[in-house]
């Protein structure tokens, strides 16, 4: 497939034989901390970056659909921040004043207060953070705890909420002290073994039914947190039923919904919150990375009855950059005013509906997702056998029958969490939970031969690694996430041209099939058994 050719920065570069880039990352190498990521998989070193296009110091010029993983909604040095920045700066205004009032900090509660969810907006209150959003996280825990009395947190499988011991302990992998752990609803390896609106329905009734369970073992909690599209968890949009259905069970039971938007937001799922989709009003919500107009800022926003913390109860040094709240505001206005939520929908719906006609015939290719500009594609290895993947993600639903049938009498939990008699948490048989046909005569021992085609083929990230590696060669920076890193991820910047949209799909198929020609041993490869945290080439590292 041909390379579509974009047009050359109108930017004087600064520009060497690679001699000097080549020094920097050395450099880098010797004097940065051994935990940085993106350096170890993205050798580039930019000088010049203007909308999705960024020119290294050899001249080199690349599409970036990082966008400083999805900080950018308006790509590089887009005029209107530029000039709100430049603003600040003429007008000698002081740069960082905590938490006091300033006139750029008001405009920007405007900005935000005219985007948000109206019922939300209308009772709403705003933290400001310290500028990452992982403390945007700290803080929303913090704020449930308090105006709840109670400590425990509802998370799920799969999530990312940022690498601080809260954030990270309300994550997938992370330490879960204090957390319970629900399964998400993720299609392809759904964990109950069924997919689609089945298995959104069971995570929803699970997760119902174990909060009302006086011997489930989960005390009422201080809140549940989501992800309304896991980002780092492999692009895994959540069902617009199932948020709502989460949404109702929590209301329900008086537990604050936290919504966490830090990467979803400003446009990016192609609606202004990816809350906004379902209808669904949470009572917290997360915002960082976009918010800022490509500068730290992180705020919470949550209904003003929360508000209940007393006077520093939450801080930080930075929390009053005023350079970030200009440049935030500006960028709010022009993505509202613009529309440019719903060009994202427009511009993401085409790129789906191409990568999924490109990948349809290529079994390396597990799965094209995403809402808006938020896509992602999982590589797997089709030849190597699918019950590797299953046992390291978890108990198949075989595997659960087959428990019943054979290990019921050991104590302790259950695999797919079916108690000792092979029940969910109301009591309703893990085999009268699935679909009708899967069991024939009620046989446990029968399922999975109708159930088999469901089990999907391990992650391969070696295959992803060398996609990545590809695409760089042709010019074109693309994230890695999911389990495993086998997903490869796209954020372009909303401001993405149709042009941009072709050239950054044709380089994108011309790496895979380069990497999938040349890479022919990834396709019996085993993924690592490490928590995806444990992997340094991956995340979005808040």
């Amino acid at each position: 497939m041909a390379v579509t050719q974009l047009p050359s920065l109108a930017l004087s570069a600064v520009r060497d034989d690679g001699g000097a880039a080549q020094g920097i990352l050395r450099r880098q190498a010797l004097r940065e901390s051994a935990a940085r990521t993106y350096a170890r998989t993205l050798p580039i070193v930019p000088v010049r970056a203007r909308g999705m296009t960024v020119e290294g110091a050899d001249g080199r010029r690349y599409l970036d659909c990082l966008s400083g993983a999805g900080a950018l909604a308006l790509g590089h040095n887009h005029p209107v921040v530029l000039d709100a920045v430049r603003a600040v700066l003429d007008a000698e205004a002081p740069l960082q004043v905590l938490d006091l009032a300033t006139p750029v900090k008001d405009a920007f509660m405007d900005e935000l207060f005219a985007t948000l969810p109206p019922a939300l907006a209308a009772r709403a209150r705003v933290q400001f953070c310290g500028p990452a959003g992982t403390d945007a996280v700290e803080a929303a825990l913090k704020l449930v705890r308090t105006a709840t009395g109670r400590d425990g947190l509802l998370a799920f499988s799969g999530a990312y909420h940022g690498m601080t011991a809260g954030a990270l302990a309300a994550s997938g992998g992370g330490p879960a002290a204090g957390v319970t752990r629900l399964p998400f609803p993720y299609d392809y390896r759904c964990p109950f073994g069924v997919g689609g609106e089945r298995g959104a329905e069971l995570s929803a009734r699970w997760t119902e039914r174990l909060l009302d369970d006086p011997k489930g073992g989960t005390p009422r909690p201080a809140g549940m947190i989501l992800e309304p599209v896991q980002g780092e968890g492999g692009v895994i949009p959540a069902p617009d039923a199932w948020l709502r259905r989460m949404r109702e069970i929590t209301e329900a039971r008086s537990i604050p919904l936290i919504a966490d938007e830090v990467q979803t937001g400003v446009g990016r799922t192609g609606a202004f919150w990816a809350v906004d989709h379902a209808g669904v009003v949470p009572d917290v919500m997360v915002l960082s990375k976009a918010i800022g107009g490509g500068l730290p800022l992180a705020v919470v926003v949550y209904r003003e009855d929360l508000d209940v913390w007393p006077p520093g109860a939450h801080a930080g040094t930075f929390r009053g950059n005023q350079l970030a709240m200009a440049a935030g505001a500006a960028t709010l206005a022009q993505v509202r005013e613009n529309n440019l939520a719903e060009r994202a929908a427009t511009v993401g719906g085409r790129m789906l509906e191409r990568l999924r006609r490109y990948a349809a015939g290529r079994p390396q290719i597990g799965e094209v997702r995403g809402r808006g500009l938020m896509i992602g594609l999982e590589l797997v290895a089709p030849e190597a056998d699918p019950a590797t993947e299953a046992d390291r993600e978890g108990p198949s639903v075989e595997q659960a029958h087959q428990a019943g049938a054979e290990g019921r009498r050991a104590d302790g939990p259950q695999p797919n969490g079916a108690s000792r008699d092979g029940a969910l948490p109301d009591g309703t048989s893990l085999d009268g939970a699935l679909p009708d046909g899967i069991l024939r005569d009620g046989d446990p021992s029968t399922a999975y031969a109708d159930i088999a085609h469901t089990v999907a083929p391990p992650a391969a990230p070696a295959l992803a690694a060398a996609v990545q590696q590809e695409c760089l060669r042709r010019g074109l920076i693309v994230e890695l996430g999911g389990r495993h890193g086998g997903v490869i991820r796209l954020l372009p910047p909303l401001t993405i041209t149709d042009e941009q949209a072709e050239a950054v799909l044709d380089r994108l198929a011309d790496a895979l099939d380069a990497a999938i020609r040349t890479a022919g041993t990834h396709s019996g490869e085993v993924p690592p058994t490490a928590s995806p945290f444990a992997q340094p080439l991956t995340g979005d590292h808040r």
